[in-house]
């Protein structure tokens, strides 16, 4: 069948994700072609001390996201959407969204953004001996309730920004496992909130004399694969402007940024993991088991079917290396001869091939904004030398390539060296591995492991809750099918991407950089002080 008679037909699945600069709708068929897609670019405010989006922002840009993806589908395929055989919504993770008995939000959305969670992340993390990061939901609970705000005492649900969306579209408080995990931990054995942690939270804020428990005001946790309710006509108008959407249609459980990357790349089996470049940068890696300790490095989160990962998320990747790029395109043009600046960078990205295994003795920290996997509040780009060192273009550029890495290699160094995880291969995605063979032969080095970078990689989020919702549909007529079988078989099968192995002196480069970054952070702390 065409595309076109799919549309018709109602065959086609959509997926919509809340990214931190962009809400981008993907359709696709059920060999998860992309068959149109739509975007609306937004951008969070800083208010009041907090970084946030407003509900008219999230509400008037997923209309137009999904405004613009009608528009695609009209110009190539010339007919009108009404219906689909599934639907999912995914989001930036983490952050907090209270509402009271009336569904009223009682303050403005706090996002993963904020880093004002420091004391109730501290002892959360010692009352439930499990890692919460400071831009999980709970410990945005928990800090609200430290700072005896007001509105803790009407707090009838909690959610996060997918789970919001998905609510006020269906009716249904529910969240997908994986995004779930972001907002307080998770009990691999039951797929649920970890009850053991929940008994503890009430205890620690029994004394506030709430009538709400832990338990009361948080989504019902779904698994991939499971149906999550339905449109329904106040959600369709809501989502559709233009009136055609049909209710009735069966939506998927809303996940998390993460639980889509890694559906994306195919990452959710054990000993796989995919690394996500960008502005900020993340890697997971599914756990065969548990780690034996607590590490404020390292997040436990689970894929969208529940498996435990360990996650270390870095606020800084590629900004500053975005700097330097535009200082050289300004030197371009001062010369009288501007450059593509697609082309300047892969020209940049080229030469830092040529350069030394440790970058000549080069060092730079990209920290535009705090650091917290190397202990930073706060950051200042910085770049150091010493007279002796190897002061060259490709030994500039590859350093900056390795110092977008470097933060990350610190925390996965704690889970593969100092935890003994496994590794076959993890697939990279995200602006940093645009130019072929560089970023992805780097981050090969950086993590000693294999690296793959897959033909969809640059589809991301959106495409991956584009499956997911594919995969709810699929469950109906296949009940015992995982998300591993379903993504291996019916996805993946024939896809081909690019591996790139690590090489042994390219390795070793990384390690002696590694040693003088680590070395080095004692002037990132005093240029703070400048």
């Amino acid at each position: 069948m065409d595309a076109k008679q799919l549309i018709i037909d109602g065959k086609t699945y959509l997926g919509i994700e809340f990214g931190s600069t962009r809400i981008k709708a993907i359709m696709i068929d059920e060999k998860g072609t992309v068959l149109a897609s739509g975007s609306h670019e937004w951008e969070n405010q800083f208010e009041n001390g907090v970084w946030t989006y407003s509900l008219d922002a999230v509400w008037g840009g997923v209309q137009d996201c999904y405004s613009d993806l009608l528009k695609d589908v009209k110009e190539k395929y010339g007919v009108t959407v009404k219906k689909y055989a599934s639907i999912g919504f995914s989001a930036m993770m983490h952050g907090y969204l209270a509402f009271d008995k009336d569904d009223n939000l009682l303050v403005p959305f706090r996002t993963w953004r904020n880093t004002i969670t420091e004391e109730a992340s501290t002892k959360l993390t010692e009352a439930f001996n499990y890692n919460i990061p400071q831009r999980w939901s709970i410990a945005h609970l928990y800090q609200a309730i430290l700072n005896k705000e007001p509105h803790c005492k009407d707090i009838a649900y909690f959610t996060t920004l997918a789970g919001y969306v998905h609510w006020q579209l269906t009716g249904e408080k529910v969240l997908g496992v994986g995004d779930a995990s972001g907002m307080y931990p998770i009990d691999i054995k039951t797929g649920d909130f970890d009850e053991n942690m929940i008994k503890t939270f009430d205890e620690l804020v029994k004394g506030e004399g709430f009538s709400w428990n832990l338990r009361g005001i948080s989504p019902k946790v779904l698994s991939a694969g499971e149906c999550a309710g339905v449109l329904t006509k106040e959600g369709a108008k809501k989502l559709d402007v233009s009136g055609e959407l049909e209710e009735g249609i069966m939506l998927a459980p809303p996940e998390g940024d993460a639980g889509t990357g890694m559906t994306a790349t195919n990452s959710v089996g054990v000993r796989t993991g995919n690394v996500s470049a960008g502005t900020s940068i993340f890697a997971m890696v599914v756990l065969e088991k548990e780690l034996s300790k607590v590490y404020p490095e390292i997040d436990l989160v689970t894929t969208p079917d529940g498996a435990l990962v360990g996650m270390v998320h870095c606020n800084n990747c590629t900004s500053d290396i975005n700097a330097w790029v535009n200082l050289f395109d300004e030197v371009s043009e001062a010369l009288g001869n501007k450059v593509d600046k697609n082309t300047l960078y892969t020209t940049l990205f080229n030469i830092a091939m040529k350069g030394d295994p440790d970058c000549g003795g080069l060092i730079s920290y990209n920290y535009f904004s705090g650091e917290p996997v190397t202990g930073f509040d706060a950051g200042a780009p910085m770049f150091v030398r010493k007279a002796e060192d190897s002061f060259t273009l490709p030994n500039f550029m590859r350093m900056h390539i390795y110092s977008a890495l470097a933060a990350l290699k610190h925390g996965l160094d704690l889970m593969f060296k100092e935890e003994g995880v496994k590794c076959d291969e993890m697939f990279g995605h995200g602006g940093l591995f645009k130019t072929p063979k560089v970023g992805q032969s780097i981050a090969a080095a950086a993590m000693n492991t294999s690296v793959s970078v897959m033909e969809t990689a640059g589809e991301g989020g959106p495409w991956g809750m584009a499956l997911l919702a594919l995969f709810a549909d699929y469950k109906k007529a296949n009940a015992d099918a995982t998300l591993q079988d379903f993504l291996n078989s019916s996805i993946f099968g024939g896809n081909k991407g690019t591996k790139i192995a690590p090489e042994k002196d390219a390795v070793e480069g990384f390690d002696k950089f590694m040693d003088k970054y680590m070395r080095g952070l004692e002037a990132e702390k005093a240029a703070l002080k400048m």
